[in-house]
Parts: C-alpha cells; structure tokens; sequence
C-alpha cells in the first residue's frame, strides 16, 4: 500500500519560518543594542575598584606586537566561554559567578561585542565590552605593558 500526498505531508514537521539572513553589521548593531558598552576611562576605573574583570581575547600576535593590559585576563577568542563559564569545567578561577561584571576587549572593539553577546547568552548577564578596544586604551594613554617573552 502506498502513502497518499496527505499522508507524508501529516508527518512531516511543522516548517518554521525562515529568517532573513543578516549581514554582519546589522548582527553587530543589534547585539550593541543589549550592551552597556564603556569607554576606556570606565573600564579602567572599575577594574581599578574591583568591579569588573577585564577580558583580553586579542590573539597573540597584536598581544606581542602592542603589550598587554595589566591586570587582564587573557583569553582567546575560541576558548572565552568554557573560560568564563561559572558552571564549566574549564573555568579561569576568575569565573566565579553569573554577577561578574566583564569588559570583554579586543583590538578595535568589533569582536568584542559578539563575544560578550554570547557570554550574555551563557547568563553572565553583566558582560559588556570596551567601544574601540584595545587601541582606544592604549589612546587614552592607560597602562599598557610589554609582553614578556615566553620561556
């Protein structure tokens, strides 16, 4: 016995609409609408106060090229969630809670955005990033020390 059309179309899922694809600015322009993004000079205050951790996920050769941020946490890029997770494994010591205040930087401020969207969505709902990244501390003329090399 063969199934009829009506058949196969009763048991096959309902179709979800599909969404418009979304370019890469306007994913960036929607995900800076959740954030609290800071400026140099606020960063710098709060983790100066104990505040809020400082996140660098610059990849290692701008951190070798420009220095490093005294102070910050670095992470890469690809390893930021299991890092920061609270509940992970993998945690920094530094992730000790979903309250933690993190000011996620990278070099000009892009990927920094999206990296603290997605902590956002593990639910450290107190992550932001710094406007401009790293180059607009470095601008502000706020602590910046050479990397030291490895042994």
């Amino acid at each position: 016995m063969n199934p009829t059309e009506g058949d196969l179309a009763a048991k096959r899922p309902a179709e979800q609409p599909v969404e418009r694809p979304v370019g890469i600015d306007e994913l960036l322009e929607r995900v800076r609408q959740e954030l609290d993004r800071v400026g140099p000079k606020d960063a710098y205050d709060a983790a100066q106060a104990g505040e809020a951790l400082l996140v660098d996920i610059r990849y290692a050769a701008l951190r070798d090229r420009d220095g490093l941020i005294p102070g910050a946490l670095v992470v890469e890029r690809n390893e930021l969630e299991w890092r920061l997770d609270p509940q992970g494994s993998h945690r920094a010591p530094e992730a000790t809670s979903h309250d933690l205040r993190i000011v996620v930087i990278c070099n000009e401020g892009y990927a920094s955005s999206l990296a603290a969207a997605s902590l956002r969505q593990l639910g450290l709902h107190r992550a932001t990033d710094l406007a401009g990244g790293f180059q607009a501390w470095r601008a502000a003329g706020l602590p910046v020390t050479p990397r030291e090399p490895e042994s």
